[in-house]
């Protein structure tokens, strides 16, 4: 089978994505061991820090805990990687990557302890940066750090789902599974560990050559290498760019990170210049964009919003911006010019790479690839006594940038009218991006579809269910999408589908449930294009007039139904219960027939179940009333449409007849619900408390 573009271009998204499942408990870690080194600073703290305190015993025991993952990191590599490569049972695949990988160092150990010399390594001498060799699980073994264990890892991961299942005869039965795995890894490490002694002594020259060829490439490799690591980003492939710098041997053993926290102290009681003392911290500088360039480009969107619109987009903006500055995660920013305006988003990555270049000239070099946590704890607290001079003038020129990043955005944004929230059509909702919905538009792109936002929300649904290899079965309701999956453990968290506009998710084993809204049936049509791999074409919109939305209209409903009303967080079903449609009422009802609450225009039938029916109010409300729960499964078996869609109705105009025996004999309950589905856009909102009403008679919300 030939490798397409496509494929190649997707395993390594998948390569990228596994080697970050280690790297999420740097963060935390790295605080830790700057915090504890902060603590047991007597230049900071005088006499309370000196050693042999209680202050310093304390602080120096919580160090030796905090540099558990950096002094462990090939086996953390090797053990988290195949995680995110297994295709079943990653965590039986974890513990034989360990397995093979103990295995793997053994063997170079023996080999090299008989025939050191004929490979060019010196094995008598202890191991340690410069000699090439490392301790591993107490194994003197090759210094292959984190990339050796990434390749065994990897090869781990293919023995893996390639012999798990292998069916091998009942009386070896004990050697099936993980077993026969590591059985097979144990015979393929023994040649490539005699590989790796006679390739790895020239590849770590190469590397020292290397980290030599980086260092001398001063401003110009900085800003190579900022430009890159933000650029590749929406690829995913900015893994290969930085995990090499930061925690690899690309510019200092053991990387930036490790090498800059085991000299923390050194370089907090020294005058030198920082560039001089670390100039391999000018590639841990790519964090500056994060913390002093996003919020100008926020304020910039915000300032162009539309007045009417600017209250919702600073809800929008204040969050995000603030989790980029604190913490460094910029997805929702970053994947919002990606979505509305890929060039905003290349302006990003060449001022970004220009901020990092501009404060190394200056001098700055230090840790600073996080959030304003990681400058705080890794750099300003521990390092200013002898470094404010440098770090006042970071702030100055920070802060320059967060202008710069304003004013181009604000002329990018209004030359060529990009639609950034706050600026998009008025009945168009605001949000920020994700990936997910990056990646679905790019595709949608290459069918002709990138405008199409059901569309995109249907590629980013089905591949947020684990893709349509995980679907077994797909039906919809009036708002949900129902699907069967094969393996439930394939269905991402509901962050992920809410991110994408859905407004929950219900999971019960294998059965799904994605609470899409009234626009749920053209999704559907979407979705099952793409289940099927058939090719999409635009579906023709709904020929419906709307009615301009005029939340402060003092408007009454009526009770649709007779019955005994209750309120939404009695009804039997997660779905209304937790509100994820929108606020609203249910009826217990004694009646058979739902009528029109109040003058309206009808927008949505359910027409093969009749169980559903959707409404525009005068005030441009949006109401669903929803007959039963799970009526859907009945397919409209005692249910009569009374009305169409499209047509206008006034208050007591009957909607849908039903047969309440029906529901009842096949096991379903007959609440009827009412949601007002845009509930948010209403907060003088009120409900009656619950009662016995009567059809067209009582009210029971009122605007």
């Amino acid at each position: 089978m030939s490798l397409s573009k496509d494929r190649i271009m997707q395993g390594m998204q998948r390569f990228g994505g596994a080697m970050y499942t280690p790297v999420i408990l740097f963060a935390f870690f790295g605080i830790m061991v700057a915090v504890s080194i902060v603590c047991k600073n007597e230049g900071l703290l005088g006499s309370l820090a000196a050693k042999g305190t209680l202050w310093y015993d304390f602080w120096f025991v919580v160090e030796q805990g905090a540099w558990t993952v950096f002094s462990q990191m090939p086996i953390l590599f090797a053990i988290a990687v195949p995680i995110g490569f297994a295709k079943k049972e990653p965590a039986r695949c974890a513990m034989e990557s360990f397995v093979i990988y103990m295995i793997f160092n053994y063997f170079i150990s023996g080999i090299l302890t008989l025939n050191g010399a004929f490979f060019g390594v010196d094995y008598s001498q202890n191991a340690g940066a410069g000699t090439g060799l490392a301790m591993i699980a107490n194994i003197k073994t090759l210094d292959m750090g984190m990339l050796g264990a990434i390749f065994i890892a990897c090869v781990t991961a293919w023995l893996h789902n390639r012999f798990y299942d292998t069916d091998i005869p009942d009386w070896l039965g004990i050697f099936k599974g993980p077993a026969f795995v590591v059985a097979v890894g144990f015979a393929v490490m023994l040649p490539l560990s005699l590989l790796f002694c006679v390739v790895w002594p020239a590849i770590q020259h190469g590397i020292m050559n290397f980290q030599d060829f980086l260092k001398s490439s001063g401003i110009v490799g900085v800003w190579a290498y900022t430009f890159s690591e933000r650029i590749l980003l929406p690829a995913g492939l900015h893994h290969f760019i930085y995990l090499p710098f930061i925690f690899g041997p690309a510019v200092c053993d053991g990387g930036i990170q490790q090498y800059w926290l085991q000299h923390l102290n050194d370089f907090a009681t020294s005058a030198h210049s920082l560039k001089e003392m670390f100039p391999e911290g000018g590639f841990a500088l790519h964090g500056s964009a994060k913390v002093f360039g996003l919020p100008g480009a926020a304020l910039a969107m915000y300032m162009c919003a539309k007045p009417e619109k600017k209250k919702k987009t600073a809800a929008l903006l204040i969050p995000a911006t603030i989790t980029a500055v604190l913490c460094g995660i910029t997805e929702p920013l970053e994947f919002t010019f990606l979505f509305v305006a890929p060039l905003l988003y290349l302006v990003h990555s060449l001022l970004a790479a220009t901020l990092s270049a501009t404060l190394y000239f200056f001098g700055l070099a230090g840790n600073f690839g996080g959030g304003l946590i990681d400058c705080f704890v890794q750099n300003w607290i521990p390092l200013f006594p002898y470094h404010s001079g440098t770090y006042i003038m970071q702030i100055g020129i920070g802060l320059c940038f967060t202008a710069i990043y304003f004013v181009v955005f604000r002329f990018m944004i209004l030359k060529f009218d990009y639609a950034t929230p706050g600026r998009t059509a008025d009945d168009v909702e605001d949000k920020l991006f994700s990936k997910d919905e990056y990646k679905a538009k790019k595709e949608m792109e290459d069918m002709g579809l990138a405008g199409n936002a059901l569309a995109i929300k249907a590629k980013v649904f089905l591949d947020c269910l684990g893709g349509p290899e995980n679907i077994k079965e797909v039906t919809n309701c009036a708002t949900r999408l129902r699907v069967t999956v094969a393996d439930p453990d394939k269905v991402k968290p509901v962050s992920k589908f809410t991110k994408a506009g859905a407004f929950g998710l219900v999971k019960n084993g294998h059965a799904i449930q994605v609470i899409v809204g009234l626009s749920v049936p053209q999704v559907r049509g979407y979705f099952d294009a793409l289940l099927k791999g058939e090719a999409i074409s635009e579906q023709p919109e709904e020929k419906t007039i709307k009615t301009p939305t005029m939340a402060n209209l003092a408007m009454k409903l009526n009770a649709c139904i007779s019955g005994d009303l209750i309120d939404m967080s009695e009804v039997n079903d997660d779905m209304f219960s937790q509100k994820m449609m929108g606020d609203g009422v249910a009826i217990e009802p004694t009646g058979d027939t739902v009528v029109a609450p109040a003058d309206a225009e009808v927008t949505m039938v359910m027409e093969e179940s009749l169980h559903a029916i959707g409404l525009r109010l005068d005030n441009g409300a949006e109401l669903l009333i929803h007959i039963g729960i799970d009526t859907v499964k009945l397919n409209g078996r005692g249910f009569q449409l009374l009305t169409k869609q499209g047509v206008k109705v006034k208050a007591g105009e009957p909607l849908i007849k039903f047969d309440p025996q029906v529901i009842k004999e096949a096991g379903y309950q007959t609440t009827v619900i009412m949601a007002v589905t845009n509930s948010s856009d209403y907060p003088q909102m009120k409900k009656q408390p619950d009662q016995p009403v009567t059809a067209d008679e009582t009210p029971i919300l009122t605007f």
